[in-house]
C-alpha cells in the first residue's frame, strides 16, 4: 500500500515531503508527479512507507491537514491492481 497526497503546493520538493512524513515512520520512496513538458510539480505525490501500519497512521493523521497553505487530500493510493 502507498499513500496518495494531493493538493500539494507547487513549491514542494521531495525532501519537504520526506520530512513531513518521517513523523509517521520510515519513508521508502516518494514519487512526486511532474509535468514532462515543463518539469513543474503537478501538485500530487505518492509516498511509500516501510509498513502498512505507518501508512494508515499517516493517512488518518493527515486527512484535511493544511500544509504550506493548501488543504491536503490524503488517502490510500490506487494501484493498477485496484483498477481491475
Amino acid at each position: 500500500m502507498s499513500v496518495y497526497i494531493g493538493n500539494l503546493s507547487h513549491e514542494v520538493e521531495d525532501n519537504d515531503i520526506r520530512q513531513f512524513f518521517l513523523q509517521y515512520g520510515d519513508v521508502k520512496r516518494i514519487l512526486l508527479s511532474t509535468s514532462q513538458k515543463t518539469g513543474e510539480n503537478r501538485g500530487f505525490a505518492v509516498v511509500e512507507m516501510e509498513t502498512d501500519n505507518e501508512e494508515v497512521t499517516a493517512i488518518n493523521a493527515l486527512k484535511g491537514t493544511e500544509w504550506m497553505g493548501y488543504s491536503l487530500k490524503v488517502n490510500k493510493a490506487k494501484t493498477i491492481a485496484d483498477a481491475s
